[in-house]
């Protein structure tokens, strides 16, 4: 992944991020709340022996005492200090278990022991931490002091700072447990996010669509939450950004190259469900807004969807055309006042794709694409059924619709498959379903106007003028 698409990651996933670093604040907070308060005193010992007035003797005598030091820090936490420390303050509990409140350390070089305790009550740190000084200077005079002699012990310990009452917890440290909690539900949330987007599989924008095909995207229709209640978007908000992606649609299928079969397209999907019957109904409407001669064909013959869209009758239709049922003549209404004419499906066959694969169907198409600047079939989706892949074969090319964030990118590329398998050109794919916020947000200004302006093309230019009639 590349910066930009990491930088677009996290924006889709700060719900997730925003959420993980609350959940993580709340947990260093809880942290905090569930810990005892502990509290910390400390007492220092100087630690000296008696030596002579020489410099010889000073040098050996702090020599000796450097070297002492680790040893008395290593006695502190023994039974032989700690037991008469718990014997004078009455604390019951036993030597090892206030071994771990107790540290002792001694800076290098130093003659200096720092005895730190920790203990839930306050004054109990701070007389832990003078008795355990005490208690050391003792073990240490006892233990130093030469057996059978009558002498004092060359080593001296003396408390140089008594421990003081503290007036604050050491332990928890709140601000410390937000943060780490705040940075571990933030590397969690940004791990989520990152993973989603790497585990992801369907298709949500032009960049995802560009890595599994070649084909070109010849437009992107958004996302509209009133699609099933106004499905003509050309017709009934003509000035909506959504139909003006419908338009320049329109204009990139003008330059186009489609061979000997001129401006007969077949229309399909993946699956049920991306918006093919209203992509292919709105699409012939621009075409014909623009002055061209269109014909738009429901060549599903298993769900037909067109009439119902048009709002024509449509018990009779192309199913009847191919078997002798009915002339041609007689089923193509023309619908509206512009030159679009529909044919719609008729009854629904036993054997759809038989139809759709015969001669009767071939003649037809030839037919079509001589009477007509523009014919669109409206073909059924190409992973269930293999009708679209059959009548593909036989027209000018394919356009696949590909509803963004709804198709898996297997889906497509097995469709793609299915074309590539029986020969039928794939023209361009058609992005539909694009959301209109968040990173992966519809740019009207790229499908849509933006179109017209880089063209340099008007209205009544943005005609069909390269179709041979």
């Amino acid at each position: 992944m590349e910066l930009h698409n990491y930088i677009r990651t996290l924006r889709k996933s700060w719900i997730l991020i925003t959420l993980l670093l609350i959940v993580g604040v709340g947990a260093g907070a809880g942290f905090s709340i569930a810990q005892t308060p502990k509290f910390q005193a400390s007492s220092k010992v100087f630690v000296s022996t008696s030596s002579g007035q020489t410099a010889t003797d000073l040098v050996q005598g702090n020599s000796f005492t450097v070297q002492r030091v680790k040893t008395y820090s290593d006695l502190a936490t023994t039974p032989i200090v700690l037991l008469p420390v718990i014997a004078e303050l009455d604390l019951n509990v036993p030597s090892n278990v206030l071994a771990r409140q107790v540290s002792v350390t001694a800076a290098l070089d130093t003659t200096i022991i720092d005895i730190t305790v920790v203990d839930p009550d306050p004054v109990v740190a701070a007389d832990i931490a003078n008795a355990v000084s005490d208690s050391l200077t003792s073990a240490v005079a006892e233990i130093e002091t030469p057996a059978g002699e009558d002498s004092e012990s060359p080593v001296r310990l003396t408390r140089v700072q008594e421990a003081d009452v503290p007036s604050a917890p050491v332990s928890p440290n709140v601000s410390v447990n937000l943060v780490l909690g705040a940075l571990l539900g933030l590397a969690l949330g940004i791990g989520g996010g990152v993973l989603r987007e790497v585990l992801d599989t369907r298709v949500r924008n032009e960049r995802d669509l560009e890595q599994i095909v070649s084909a070109p995207i010849i437009g992107g229709i958004a996302f509209d939450p009133k699609a099933k209640q106004r499905p003509l978007i050309v017709q009934s908000d003509p000035r909506s950004p959504r139909a003006e992606s419908f338009r320049a649609l329109r204009t990139n299928l003008s330059f186009l190259d489609v061979g000997s079969h001129g401006k007969t397209f077949v229309v399909t999907s993946s699956i049920q469900g991306e918006g093919k019957s209203t992509t292919s109904a709105n699409l012939a409407i621009a075409l014909a807004d623009a002055g061209a001669r269109v014909l738009l064909v429901d060549g599903d013959l298993r769900r037909p969807k067109v009439a119902e869209y048009m709002g024509i009758e449509g018990a009779v239709g192309l199913t009847d055309v191919l078997i002798g049922r009915a002339e041609l003549l007689d089923v193509v209404q023309p619908w509206g006042r512009s030159k679009l004419f529909v044919l719609p499906a008729g009854r629904i066959p036993p054997n759809p794709s038989e139809l759709l694969g015969s001669k009767a169907m071939a003649d037809l198409i030839v037919l079509f694409a001589r009477e007509f600047d523009a014919v669109i079939f409206d073909a059924p989706p190409l992973l269930p059924v293999t009708d679209a892949a059959v009548l593909a074969k036989s027209v000018g090319g394919a356009i696949v619709v590909a509803a963004a964030g709804k198709i898996h990118r297997n889906q497509l590329r097995s469709a793609v498959t299915v074309l590539e398998n029986v020969g039928a050109e794939v023209s361009g794919f058609v992005l539909t379903m694009l959301p209109t916020k968040g990173p992966d947000a519809y740019g009207y200004g790229r499908y849509g106007y933006a179109y017209g302006e880089a063209y340099g093309a008007t209205e009544s230019e943005l005609k069909l003028s390269t179709v041979s009639k």
